[in-house]
């Protein structure tokens, strides 16, 4: 039990002590950019087709949802 614990602990902090020193890329201007972009697209749509699949996924929920409860 012991011998668990102190691995747990072990694990913990090599793990908190380590996830600091990782650096990511600020994406921020490139994505303000992009979204401020004067080009047609309706902004929940902007950032591709993740976005499109997402929307119609929703459209296609809501109005199934709305059909099933006039049918029922």
């Amino acid at each position: 039990m012991l011998r668990n614990l102190l691995a747990f602990r072990q694990i913990a902090q090599t793990t908190i002590s380590t996830a600091s020193c990782r650096q990511f890329e600020n994406k921020v201007p490139e994505k303000q950019k992009l979204f401020q972009e004067d080009n047609g697209i309706p902004v929940h749509l902007k950032d591709g087709v993740a976005d499109a699949f997402l929307y119609r996924a929703t459209m296609m929920l809501t109005v199934g949802g709305t059909a099933y409860a006039i049918i029922s």
